[in-house]
């Protein structure tokens, strides 16, 4: 079938967007799905750092691609032994769990050895690419366009009620910031929080620290208005980034928060984060740092003041267990993604939307394929 998409063309081209166009959006060809494998309607794909890593080069991936992994749609179409039926309502996890690895079989598919490879070669979890003219898949779920072919391992299927834009939060932004809020750091009700970078991950981090019953909450972030909406959003103090905000943070938090969590992507900011951490206490990273950046931290404290440094990879959580679970709390008020929807753009204006992002300018905007 033919279906317009957004193909990524070249990477590490220069800003803005709008103007050098790594992202060209064409008709492609689509092959039917094959075994274990779903077509799916895209109803809405959010814009992601993980996105833009790969468009300014910092995550090198195999060229043309066609971007996007963070989405939610409809089976219009099931290939043999793929488990869903048409008019499913899913969301697509970026990382298709494989099942039988020893990292799924341990409980932890977000580290699925298969489905790894299969991420970083550009194919579905089968090892095919459905693209006909050879284009590459992003992390299993190519989102950026009208239709995609996705393994029924990247799919779990939701509440049909669920508005299909705010669906595809959960599948990136929510469910790593919630996942790592409540699975990686395992906030407790009363535990101090402090959450650096307060995009689309940071504010649904944010939103679960709220509802795990958090005492007290500092985001910080160097966006402006990104603080006032934490601070709606339920933060019981904003901080400036720079280097004044690790002392701001220990000042109140008295000495450090419990539980601290990194979404930036920096490793600079992952150590500020780390410092801002009390003795006994827990810091969570689930940015991606640029693969040739080092961290450096004090040794000695992590025996000595018995620390702990946890990466977190899609918030350590099941994609097919928690998904739902998530789903449910903002069904029951409890976590607000609607509010984490900064835009809505055509699938023309994908290039005018990551400038957006790169320049801080937004949270989540959510692209709605044209035709879809």
């Amino acid at each position: 079938m033919k279906v317009n998409a957004a193909v990524l063309v070249a990477s590490g081209v220069e800003r803005p967007y709008a103007d050098s166009r790594p992202l060209r959006v064409t008709e492609l060809e689509l092959d039917p799905p094959g075994r274990g494998e779903l077509l799916v309607r895209i109803g809405a794909a959010g814009l992601c750092h993980s996105d833009l890593s790969v468009i300014n080069g910092s995550r090198p991936r195999p060229l043309p691609m066609v971007l996007g992994h963070e989405a939610a749609g409809e089976v219009v179409e099931v290939g043999p032994d793929a488990e869903f039926a048409v008019g499913d309502h899913v969301v697509l996890a970026f990382v298709p769990a494989c099942g039988s690895c020893r990292m799924c079989l341990a409980g932890r598919p977000a580290l699925c050895e298969p489905g790894a490879v299969a991420n970083r070669a550009g194919t579905l979890l089968s090892g095919e690419r459905r693209w006909r003219g050879g284009e590459h898949h992003h992390l299993g779920v190519s989102a950026f366009a009208e239709y995609a072919v996705v393994s029924s391992k990247s799919a779990v299927r939701v509440d049909p009620s669920l508005p299909l834009e705010l669906a595809a939060l959960f599948g990136c932004a929510v469910l790593t910031g919630a996942g790592a809020a409540f699975h990686s750091a395992e906030i407790k009700p009363g535990e101090t929080v402090a959450v650096f970078g307060l995009g689309g991950v940071g504010l649904a981090a944010l939103l679960a620290a709220r509802a795990a019953g958090a005492g007290r909450i500092v985001a910080v972030d160097i966006v402006r208005a990104k603080r006032d909406l934490a601070a709606r959003l339920g933060a019981s103090h904003v901080v400036a980034g720079g280097s004044d905000a690790v002392m701001e943070v220990r000042d109140l938090t008295q000495g450090g928060a419990d539980k601290v969590i990194d979404t930036t992507g920096s490793e600079h900011v992952l150590a500020q984060a780390y410092n801002a951490t009390r003795i006994g206490g827990t810091t969570v990273t689930v940015g991606l740092p640029h693969p040739d950046r080092q961290l450096v931290l004090p040794a000695l404290s992590l025996v000595a003041e018995e620390r702990t440094l946890r990466g977190s990879y899609l918030g350590s959580s099941v994609p097919r267990r928690d998904i739902p679970r998530f789903v449910q709390l903002y069904q029951a008020g409890l976590l607000p993604v609607a509010e984490l929807v900064s835009g809505r753009l055509r699938l023309d204006q994908v290039n005018e939307g990551f400038d957006q992002l790169a320049g801080g300018e937004a949270v989540r905007q959510v692209i709605v394929p044209t035709g879809s």
